[in-house]
């Protein structure tokens, strides 16, 4: 791996330009995506592929390079595995109308109430869930809840700030949090004490910023689809089997120790025979539409090939070292802890988190700043709700941009605005938090 610690020849600064340049143009490729014509997935793979082509021509050990694209496409893989199983699991529900249980149980038509409903209920979920799948759970639930399209953006992106927010303050909810927890930087229950009040004010303020924009609003009352005592029994089983399997997919890891994808992809598993039992007696044509294979064929692969893109290049410049050198240049130019992770949480919603936070990790030891340090949580804050600034800084926002086809500028224009709003907010209290106790 390259560190800007090392000597800076003109071919490393050439090369370090050209990955960065390939980097901004690519973000833009994916944010003109409908001026252009372009699909963002199309942008994605190619500014991913040319990243590592440029890294690889310019390392001294082609194998070394090629090992290391090896170990960051499994860290991928591992991402995209629970990303298709997590989304299959929804499309699985959904195909047997179970949302319509859900659905049922939301009686108001005002579109503030509803939207403050969701965002509370994304909230809590991502806590138990993660943001990810919780975002897909909750836009599932908004299209069968919602009929007009500009609605469903809406909804959508402030789903994609409650379910980031609703992470940032458990061990389970982001990936951030969890590497911080199993590094030792942080413990359970204080990251949840000491975050939760400024993770739900992140949530709350861009909530209630539209939910007076709705004022006076209401929707159409959900449209039920009719089905028999048969149809609504299997409905009910999926749904909760669905549910149940997501919440057990923490547990499998606290216990197995596995990756998050191992019990993902045993819930899909379990769920596929699950399906198979409810329909062995039916005919096979009416059952063919309930399998696994037709939710697979309706799971958005666009959006996955997206999302492998943009964590390859993200990937790319991780190894290249340019992500370890921001993180170095921030630390020596700011020399404050909270400018720091306010820098890293603005820098997550453009670059993935993940090795964000990694090399802050590898930055500051334990000895400096030791386990449920002030640093720790405040980062844990910043990197988990930064990213929503941005509908690509997350994979919830992927998994969402795909799913309403929200395009890039269309979320920067109305969400991204809030989202910081929100963000500043939390950081407010958090500092509050501190000075006080």
């Amino acid at each position: 791996m390259l560190y800007f610690a090392g000597a800076l020849t003109g071919a490393f600064i050439m090369a370090l330009v050209l990955i960065v340049c390939v980097f901004i143009i690519g973000y833009v490729a994916i944010a003109f995506e409908h001026t252009l014509k372009i699909n963002k997935a199309a942008s994605a793979l190619v500014t991913g592929v040319l990243c590592w082509t440029i890294y690889i021509t310019q390392s001294p050990v082609t194998e070394t390079a090629s090992e290391e694209l090896l170990h960051h496409t499994g860290d991928i893989a591992s991402i995209l595995f629970f990303l298709l199983g997590a989304m299959a699991i929804v499309e699985l529900i959904d195909l047997h109308s179970g949302f319509d249980i859900i659905t049922q149980k939301i009686k108001t038509t005002s579109k503030p109430r509803l939207l403050i409903t969701i965002s509370i209920l994304t909230f809590l979920l991502s806590a138990l869930l993660d943001n990810l799948t919780t975002a897909i759970v909750m836009v599932s639930v908004c299209s069968r809840l919602l009929n007009e399209k500009e609605d469903r953006l809406w909804f959508a992106g402030m789903i994609v700030i409650a379910a980031n927010a609703g992470g940032a303050w458990s061990p389970l909810g982001d990936v951030t949090t969890t590497m911080l927890w199993i590094g030792g930087q942080v413990t359970a229950l204080n990251i949840i004490k000491q975050l939760i009040l400024p993770s739900l004010v992140v949530c709350l303020v861009p909530c209630l910023i539209i939910a007076y924009r709705f004022r006076g609003q209401h929707i159409s009352p959900a449209t039920i689809t009719p089905c028999t005592d048969v149809e609504r029994k299997d409905g009910n089983i999926m749904l909760f089997a669905g549910i149940g399997f997501l919440l057990f997919v923490p547990v499998f890891k606290t216990l197995t120790h596995l990756p998050p994808f191992m019990g993902m992809l045993l819930a899909l598993g379990v769920m596929w025979l699950i399906t198979a039992f409810l329909h062995r007696d039916k005919d096979a044509a009416y059952a063919e539409r309930f399998t696994v294979a037709r939710a697979l064929q309706r799971v958005d692969t666009p959006s996955i090939l997206f999302f492998m893109g943009i964590l390859l290049a993200v990937s790319a410049l991780q190894s290249f070292g340019a992500l370890k050198g921001l993180a170095t240049v921030l630390s020596n130019c700011l020399k404050n802890d909270y400018l720091i992770g306010i820098a890293l949480g603005l820098l997550s919603a453009v670059v993935d988190n993940v090795p964000l936070v990694a090399a802050s990790q590898g930055m500051y030891d334990l000895a400096t700043y030791p386990t449920d340090h002030p640093f720790w949580e405040f980062l844990a804050l910043t990197t988990g709700a930064g990213g929503s600034a941005l509908i690509i800084g997350t994979a919830a926002g992927v998994a969402v941009m795909g799913m309403e086809d929200i395009s890039f500028s269309w979320y920067l224009k109305k969400i991204g605005g809030l989202a910081l709003l929100g963000f500043a907010a939390g950081i407010l209290v958090f500092l509050a938090q501190q000075w006080v106790f």
